[in-house]
Parts: structure tokens; C-alpha cells; sequence
């Protein structure tokens, strides 16, 4: 079936980057609008919908925030989120070491975080209730939390040795965040814990006796450059840059040995 997979012939998306497309975003509320960010940091904001009725289509950009636009990215956007619960607001955050957050209808910042060093990614809980957190991955080897609510930045998850590539969510626990880094480690925290991450995941399931060459608890034998939760939350897949994707038990942290 993936072999056989193909672009569908009727549907297409208008062409408005002039450069490489980074990330993608459709809202999960009506399924409808979709995000797109570029290296040359513009972002742009398009209908799926069939408008025109027939049976092949484009679907139309309706906005963006082009190179003009007073507060576009100066560098390169690394990932672009809706608000999970409104299509009112998204996020977008760059190498420009900022976090925006927008509104949807002006197209006017509602929001900026700055960071010490290039976004590489970040992401808001598609479940939490209790929390308005957004988890970001920095050149820093600090998880850091951005507090929609109070607009403050100040809380911090640490263990990583190196960059933060990747961050998730789980879409089951609310507190639950799986964090992917450089250092060839992925690690899932319950963010209400100060004292450190719930576990840290473990390509050989332990098998491996601390002696050997390759380090202990390491997910990939090279940089873990994303990761993404399956639907229902029960596992998460990584990839990394050994070519490798691994298919992760999210509650006890075992590798399925599915081989990819």
C-alpha cells in the first residue's frame, strides 16, 4: 500500500512560497484551515474547503504574513500550531529565537517569547483543560515552558546534555511531554515533577550492559530529530538521524522492536 501511494490528482494547494516549506498545521476543529511556514519565515494561511463544487480543485490561500508584514519572522519557521481549541489564535516559532503567538482574524501579534537561542520546535497540548502550557525546544538543553495564561517563560525541564530537536505532547495525559533531543535521548516528563523526567527511553530495553560501546539509554545512535504520539497516545515514534523510526510503548517507555 505505501508503494503504491500517489498524489491526488484532484486536489492541489496554491502556490505562494517562493522557498522550502517546513512545517504544516490543519486546524482540528472543522478540519478546514491549514498553516504553512517557510525557510524564508513567511507563513501562510489557506481554505481546503471545495468551494468551487467541481471535482478537481485549488484549494486558496486567504492570507499571510508576507516578507512586508511588520511582524514576520526574520528567519527560517521551524513549526506553526493552531490553539487546539479555537481557531481564533496559532503559534509560530522560528530561528529568529522567537515563540508568536497570533491572532487569527487581524493577523496581528497577540504575543512574542523571546529565547537565548534558535526554535526548533514547540507545541501546545491538544487535551489539557487544567494547563495553558506551550513546551519549547531550544539550542538550549533546557525544556522550556511558555505560560499562555500569565505570559511568563519561567519554567524549565532538565536532563537533556544537548539541543531540544523535537517536543509533543501526549494526547491522553495532560501532563505528560515527550521531549527529543541531540544528545540522542528522548525523554517523557510528567510536568508537574520538579525533580527530574519520568524515564528516559531505552533502544536496547536494558539489555545492554553499561560496558558496551554504545551508551545507555540512548532512543537513536545519532541526533532524534522528531517524534510524534499516535492518536490515541499509547505509543510515540521517533526518528533520528542513525535513518532508524521506532515505535515506543508511551506507558512503559519499551521499544516494540517494530522494525521500519
Amino acid at each position: 500500500r505505501v508503494l503504491s501511494l500517489e498524489l491526488n490528482k484532484d486536489r492541489d494547494v496554491e502556490r505562494i512560497h517562493g522557498s522550502g516549506i517546513n512545517t504544516l498545521d490543519i486546524e482540528p476543529v472543522e478540519g478546514r484551515y491549514m498553516l504553512s511556514g517557510g525557510s524564508d519565515g513567511v507563513i501562510v494561511l489557506y481554505d481546503l474547503e471545495n468551494l468551487s463544487r467541481k471535482p478537481s480543485y485549488t484549494c486558496k490561500a486567504l492570507c499571510s504574513v508576507g516578507r512586508s508584514h511588520p511582524a514576520v519572522h526574520r528567519f527560517s519557521v521551524e513549526t506553526v500550531q493552531w490553539y487546539p481549541h479555537d481557531t481564533g489564535m496559532f503559534t509560530s516559532s522560528s530561528f529568529d529565537k522567537t515563540l508568536k503567538i497570533w491572532d487569527t482574524n487581524t493577523l496581528q501579534l497577540a504575543d512574542v517569547f523571546h529565547f537565548e537561542g534558535t526554535v526548533y520546535s514547540h507545541h501546545m497540548s491538544p487535551v489539557a483543560t487544567k494547563h495553558c502550557l506551550i513546551a519549547v525546544g531550544t539550542k538550549s538543553p533546557k525544556v522550556q515552558l511558555c505560560d499562555l495564561k500569565s505570559g511568563s517563560c519561567s519554567h524549565i525541564l532538565q536532563g537533556h546534555r544537548q539541543e531540544i530537536l523535537a517536543v509533543a505532547w501526549s494526547p491522553r495525559h495532560e501532563y505528560v511531554l515527550a521531549t527529543a533531543s541531540a544528545d540522542s535521548r528522548v525523554k517523557l516528563w510528567d510536568v508537574r515533577r520538579a525533580s527530574g523526567c519520568l524515564t528516559t527511553l531505552d533502544q536496547h530495553n536494558g539489555e545492554k550492559s553499561k560496558a558496551s560501546s554504545e551508551a545507555a539509554n540512548t532512543a537513536h545512535n545519532g541526533r532524534v530529530n522528531g517524534l510524534c504520539y499516535t492518536n490515541d497516545g499509547l505509543y510515540l515514534l521517533t526518528i533520528g538521524t542513525d535513518d532508524r523510526m521506532r515505535l515506543w510503548n508511551s506507558s512503559t517507555g519499551e521499544n516494540t522492536l517494530v522494525s521500519f
